[in-house]
Parts: C-alpha cells; structure tokens; sequence
C-alpha cells in the first residue's frame, strides 16, 4: 500500500517552495528544517533536479502525540517533499496522517491531528483536495 499523497503543483518549484513555507507558516506550523537535496548532490559531483524536504510542524499538535506514545517522535517533525521532474513538472509528496494511525503505540484516532496540513499544503497548491 502506497501512503503518500502526490500533488502536482503548476507553479514553478521555487515559487512552490516559497508558497508551502509562507503556507504552512502563516498557519501556526515551524518550518524546523530544509533539506536541499540537490546542493548535497553537487558537493559529490552529481547533478540532480530541484528536491528539497521541508521539516514542519506544531508543537502544540504533535508533543501530545509524543507523550501518548513516545516512540512517535520518530514520525515528527512532519516532512513534505519537493521535486521537480525532468520535465519540468513540480512535485509535492507528503505522507498522509491516516497511515500513521497506531505506529510505535499510538492511540487510535490520534493521528488525525495532523491532518489539516494537507489541506495547507494543497490549498498553497491551488486548492486541490489531498
């Protein structure tokens, strides 16, 4: 079973990184990190297209989620990845919170705190529903 979402965003990928940080930012959520996959490349000598992972989330939402099953940490911050084809068609990946109901111990129905940033993230995209 496949658990991520993919969106396919219209925008170009700087603008939809830029979009998905002021997003998710003007809703309450820490963008914690950056991950520039591509600039990691180029230190090696190997070209890649555009892909950077965005580490977000709330503390107010997910430290209850960790202190109801402290192994969750592992799943936390959020994370959602940005990709651009060879095409160059952007991309935006992120794991839906339904799949990760009852990893490492967590209560049934808890999971679902963490889905409102897929709407955030979809809406940045142009409004298209996760």
């Amino acid at each position: 079973m496949d658990d991520a979402l993919r969106l396919r965003s219209s925008l170009a990928f700087t603008e939809t990184l830029a979009r998905l940080r002021a997003a998710l930012e003007g809703r309450g959520f820490r963008i914690f990190a950056e991950i520039d996959h591509r600039a990691a490349a180029a230190e090696v000598g190997i070209e890649m297209p555009p892909t950077t992972v965005i580490l977000y989330g709330n503390p107010r939402g997910g430290t209850p989620l960790m202190l109801a099953a402290p192994d969750f940490a592992l799943e936390l911050p959020l994370r959602v990845l940005v990709r651009q084809d060879a095409d160059g068609t952007t991309r935006v990946t992120l794991n839906a919170a339904s799949t990760l109901e009852g990893r490492h111990g967590l209560p049934g129905g808890i999971a679902g705190r963490l889905a409102p940033a897929e709407q955030v993230i979809a809406d940045a995209l142009g409004g298209r529903k996760p």
